[in-house]
């Protein structure tokens, strides 16, 4: 038997065994992506929905159709001339008595080697942010085999005709059978059938696991047994089929089912292909039937529609008769006829009738092009080239078409190789393999050259660019193919970030054909993507113009006005966008970030959800509504929807920074360093993360964790202005003043207008007693921006620290007129009004502090203050008892001994002021510490009592101490 007989009979083995199994060929197979799909499908057939590589699959799709990500390149691979099965795998025995099987045939074996995923897609995934991949797609079909594994025996799929499907699949399988895609179960089993030994060096790692199986021809015994089977006895004509067979497994067939009777009837001399197939075809009594095998030996494939077609009205009928003959292979929906068969049939056709050979091509072509035609009612013109059962007609009528005129129809078919090239690497594949075929069935020289030409493009490391590179430099294409070409090289070089390149490809392409509107529009998004903006809206808007339906166009032009802030406008565009295209859910996506960067959440939240609608799937479109929900405050909804991301991708290091951030921002300190401490370990380059996890230290009072993490920040990028800034309050938050003011410095040197730095800088100044530089920094951020409430109340304080009460009490009006709930600054104003001497105003201001907050010791302190140096001490000493023995939250040392300082001076007269106030200064308090306990301290040093004097005692002691 031949190879794909032995497939045929083991899968059946392998079944009644209780294995799962799948089996693909050449008719399944233009690409990795293609084959998975099809052992999925027959897999699920067998045992049920394949749920979770379905959800990778149409993920994987969706992000090449709205990112326009090219495939994958595979390697190529060379076809030699033994028979041969042999089997690649894992596993113990499958067949009872058979040992160790894995497999059936060697892979046409790696002429170039393991499967190359080019640098340019990384960088396009790199460049658009998605993870257009077909490995993705390869571990959701592994995570399946390993479901199968856990409820069969066995799962065995089965490549046949590797000698053609090894240059797609053979570095995959290598990758998949080293477990790059995930740990393969045992109880895998993968067989193949080719024509070649497999290559000894790729294949080297797993040829312990590998067992051949090879296939020799018939013995003499084994021919006259099938004959004898087949009631062929004579022995002349016995002899006669030995002869001409040569033992070839499909020859002994045909030759046994023709049952000749004479040796005349075996022996015609010829190719003996050729004469064993025309026996065969003889010795079909009906002449219709004969007529019918003949004819649908011109279609590249066959269904029920074709075959009508091809054998005409009179061929009813015999579908399943023809489907029943040896030469006539296949599963599914298509059959076909073994390759040496159609050959034989194909070239007798041609030969000995060019007319009518022609005749029956271009009647072919007609009915794919009425069946295309059909196709185009229900599509539009953009979606042409996305449909499968469009691009199958049009395959089909161009591979008609050129075997029926050849000279005439090459240009219009390089034209379409054109556009194929445009598409991904499995569609230009297929348009250069059916050139091929072409060229082999018509033996046309210019044919065959420019099939041998495009199929070295294709062994390129950039298939289409060389493909169109060769179709430029000599094919004979009009100026409107010529700006296609030129159109989409410059989009593959878009996509491989060589931008530069990519505008001279466009700027060509324009100039062959200024009506391009696909040209612009790709002009003008790689003008967008290097920050030219104008340039940008003016291509885009030239691309509209000549297409005003251009759905894509519009919303590239969104896009750049949305990165040049112009949020409207980018709206309205990628509004309108999405009235041509309501299912474009990258136009959603950026319509909502540009709702979410106007600060309009509610409507940024809406649009990301309805993307989300359209692919629940989508990682980034449930990043972005959870960024927005966190601008908005939701920070639940914003974890939940980062976990959701995670759970889709659990190594996504920018949901893990943007979770973290978010539980940072909550105040959930500790969860925020876990989620940035784990994005950190996927990418340790990432300095946003580093600088978050920095803040979320910070915040947790961790300053030394703080200043290392910004600062490892800043050394991968030293302009990170906010992280500059954050490592100055840092800084500031450690008492470290000149460092902090250094940071603040450095980082208004980047950006004179980051009005935070500025206000943050003026209150290190005046934590470090500068209070004229503090003001003067406080005033330059509230000129930027009147309506800070903090840098008013901040400026407020430095002048009431400074002695200006008047000034002070005005700042903290402003500030509580416009935030009347700010509490501090309501405390502050009582504060300066009783410095001031202005005690009915402070007792307004205390009074309402305290009562809108019992508990604040703050409030209840100044209250108390101004209690006691009304004369009221002993009035309140229950309370000042009180309060001094309450612990200060957050837990703050200086101003636990400011208190204890305190009790000391106003409820302990027989305790040493001395040791009292070296008990305070021990604490080692800042400089806005100590003016204020100095401040505290005149106000009791001027009530004239014993308080009085002891305060004065004090005040002097911690002035000597500050002046050293």
């Amino acid at each position: 038997m031949g190879k794909s007989t032995l497939l045929r009979q083991w899968q059946e083995a392998a079944r009644r065994a209780d294995a799962v199994t799948a089996v693909v060929d050449e008719n399944d197979v233009h690409g990795v992506q293609q084959a998975l799909v099809e052992l999925a499908r027959q897999l699920a057939e067998q045992a049920g929905p394949c749920k979770e590589f379905d959800k990778a699959v149409e993920q994987f799709r969706r992000e090449q159709a709205a990112q326009g990500e090219p495939m994958p390149v595979e390697g190529e691979a060379s076809v030699s001339s033994r028979v041969v099965t042999q089997a690649a795998l894992g596993a113990a025995s499958l067949l009872p008595g058979a040992g160790v099987i894995t497999a059936m045939a060697n892979p046409d074996a790696a002429a170039q080697g393991l499967d190359r995923l080019r640098s340019a897609s990384q960088a396009r995934a790199r460049r658009r942010g998605a993870r257009g991949d077909e490995a993705e797609v390869s571990r959701a079909f592994v995570a399946e085999l390993e479901r199968l594994c856990r409820r069969h025996q066995w799962v065995v799929l089965f490549f046949d005709t590797w000698e053609q499907t090894a240059r797609y699949l053979d570095g995959w399988l290598l990758r998949l059978l080293a477990e790059e895609f995930g740990a393969v179960p045992a109880n895998v089993m993968v067989v193949l059938a080719g024509r070649d030994e497999l290559a000894e060096r790729e294949w080297a790692p797993l040829r312990a696991q590998v067992a051949d199986v090879p296939l020799e021809v018939f013995t003499e015994a084994e021919t006259r047994a099938l004959l004898t089977a087949r009631g062929v006895t004579d022995p002349g004509v016995v002899e006669a089929v030995l002869q001409l067979s040569m033992g070839l497994p499909l020859l002994v067939e045909l030759l046994a089912l023709a049952r000749p009777h004479t040796v005349e009837e075996v022996d015609a001399g010829g190719d003996l292909a050729d004469v064993a197939v025309e026996r065969f075809v003889q010795w079909i009594t009906d002449p219709e039937q004969r007529e019918a095998v003949r004819a649908c030996a011109l279609p590249l494939q066959l269904n029920e529609d074709v075959f009508a077609a091809a054998a005409r009205p009179q061929a009813e009928g015999w579908w399943e008769w023809l489907c029943g003959q040896p030469f006539v292979n296949g599963r599914g929906g298509f059959k076909h006829y073994h390759a040496v068969v159609r050959a034989s049939l194909v070239r007798q056709q041609r030969t000995h009738s060019p007319q009518s050979w022609a005749s029956a091509h271009l009647r072919l072509a007609d009915t794919h092009a009425a069946w295309r035609i059909a196709v185009e009612e229900r599509l539009p013109e953009a979606k042409h080239w996305e449909d499968a059962a469009w691009r199958r007609h049009r395959l089909d009528e161009t591979y008609h078409r050129l075997c029926a005129h050849p000279t005439t129809q090459l240009t219009p078919a390089l034209e379409h190789v054109v556009q194929a090239a445009g598409q991904d690497t499995t569609v230009l594949r297929q348009w250069v393999e059916t050139l091929e075929q072409a060229a082999q069935d018509t033996a046309d020289t210019a044919l065959l050259a420019w099939s041998t030409r495009l199929r070295e493009a294709l062994a390129d490391d950039e298939p289409a660019l060389a493909c169109l590179a060769g179709l430029l430099a000599h094919g004979p294409l009009g100026p409107a193919a010529r700006s296609w070409a030129h159109t989409h090289r410059g989009r593959r070089l878009y996509l491989s970030e060589r931008d530069e390149e990519a505008l001279i490809e466009f700027d060509r392409a324009l100039a062959h054909d200024a009506r391009n509107a696909h040209a612009w529009a790709h002009r003008g998004e790689t003008h967008r993507w290097l920050g030219h903006h104008e340039q940008a809206v003016t291509d885009l808007t030239a691309a509209l113009e000549l297409d005003p339906t251009h759905a894509w166009a519009l919303a590239q032009r969104g896009e750049t006005h949305h990165q040049a802030g112009r949020y409207e406008q980018a709206v309205a565009d990628l509004t309108a966008a999405l009235e041509l295209d309501p299912t474009h859910a990258w136009a959603l996506i950026s319509r909502g970030r540009a709702h979410e960067q106007a600060g309009h959440y509610e409507q940024a939240v809406a649009d990301f959800t309805a993307a989300l609608e359209l692919n629940p799937t989508h990682a980034w479109a449930l990043i972005s509504r959870g960024r927005a929900h966190r601008q908005a405050g939701h920070h639940e909804q914003a974890v939940a929807d980062f976990t959701a991301a995670l759970e889709l991708n659990p190594t996504h290091a920018w949901a893990l920074a943007s979770r973290g951030e978010t539980h940072r921002q909550a105040g959930h300190h500790e969860q925020a360093v876990a989620d940035l401490t784990a994005a950190l370990e996927l990418d340790p380059t990432h300095a946003w993360a580093l600088g978050s996890r920095g803040q979320a230290h910070q915040q947790a009072g961790h300053h030394e964790q703080a200043v290392t993490d910004l600062t490892a920040a800043l050394e991968l990028d030293p302009t990170l202005t906010w992280a500059l800034a954050q490592r100055g309050e840092t800084h500031r938050q450690a008492g470290h003043h000149e460092q902090a003011v250094a940071d603040f410095t450095a980082a208004l040197e980047l950006d004179p207008t980051l009005t935070w730095a500025l206000g943050s800088r003026g209150q290190a100044h005046q934590q470090a007693g500068h209070h004229e530089q503090a003001i003067t920094d406080l005033t330059a951020a509230l000129e930027l921006d009147p309506t800070l409430t903090w840098a008013l109340a901040d400026r407020g304080e430095a002048h009431r620290q400074a002695g200006r009460y008047e000034e002070a009490v005005a700042d903290f009006t402003a500030a509580l007129e416009l935030d009347p709930t700010d509490a501090w600054a309501l405390i502050s104003r009582g504060q300066a009004h009783r410095q001031a001497g202005h005690y009915e105003q402070a007792r307004e201001d205390l009074e309402r502090a305290v009562e809108a907050d019992p508990d604040d010791l703050s409030s209840t302190f100044e209250k108390l203050m101004l209690d006691t140096v009304e004369g009221h001490l002993e009035a309140c000493a229950e309370q000042w008892s009180r309060l001094l023995a309450s612990p200060v939250s957050p837990p703050d040392e200086a101003a636990t001994r400011l208190l204890g300082l305190f009790r000391v001076l106003l409820l302990e007269p027989e305790s040493g002021v001395a040791e009292a106030t070296e008990e305070f200064l021990s604490a080692n308090p800042d400089h806005e510490d100590i003016t204020d306990a100095l401040a505290y301290l005149a106000e009791l040093a001027a009530m004239g009592d014993g308080v009085a004097d002891r305060a004065r005692q004090c005040r002097q002691l911690i002035a000597e101490r500050a002046s050293e």
